[in-house]
């Protein structure tokens, strides 16, 4: 098994991760707000996020990997502070209690999460992009934005929300530059992006 590099602090990294065999990771609705609920509780400490999409056989995350806040060192509090443990153990979470709601055995992922690292603000704003109309993609839905298990929504909106929505938008200029390139005929030959 080829060695995979950890998540280092301050970097920014596409994440993501499909079903074994294709399988569906999120089968019903309530699927998609646990594995939310799970993501916030293990992900939020250890990274920002400023984009993400889920599918129903896979996901996509944007983040960016926080500093290590300073923590009495134990064996518990070293092992918690580690990005790609936190992931591991989110994902890990998630195929345990599907496994035992469906009654299935086995992997429920593909493969370890891939991580790919965001080098430049293009591939930033391009990667936002590509991440939110991949349900059109895909053809789960006829329009991108009638698709409700995004960040595209929270983005676009002034409610509260955990996403960093100023420096999404930071990124693309403004607000009406980032509606437009989502509109755009933008290619689909975006180098570095792995296709699921």
């Amino acid at each position: 098994m080829k060695s995979i590099m950890p998540l280092q602090p301050g970097r920014y990294y596409h994440i993501y991760n499909r079903g074994n065999n294709r399988e569906d990771l999120f089968r019903e609705e309530r699927n998609y707000r646990y594995f939310m609920g799970l993501y916030d509780r293990h992900i939020t400490p250890v990274a920002e996020t400023f984009a993400y999409c889920l599918l129903h056989n896979h996901f996509h995350f944007l983040v960016r990997i926080s500093e290590p806040v300073p923590v009495p060192v134990t064996t518990s509090a070293a092992k918690a502070m580690k990005p790609s443990q936190a992931f591991s153990n989110c994902f890990n979470a998630y195929a345990k209690t599907i496994n035992k709601a469906y009654g299935r055995t086995g992997s429920l992922f593909q493969d370890r999460f891939g991580r790919i690292e965001v080098t430049t603000e293009a591939y930033f704003a391009r990667l936002v992009v590509y991440i939110h109309r991949n349900p059109q993609k895909h053809g789960f839905v006829a329009d991108f934005r009638d698709w409700p298990w995004s960040s595209y929504h929270a983005l676009t909106g002034t409610s509260a929300t955990r996403l960093n929505r100023s420096a999404v938008l930071g990124w693309f200029g403004d607000q009406m530059e980032f509606h437009a390139l989502h509109q755009a005929d933008y290619t689909e030959d975006l180098t570095g992006l792995r296709d699921l």
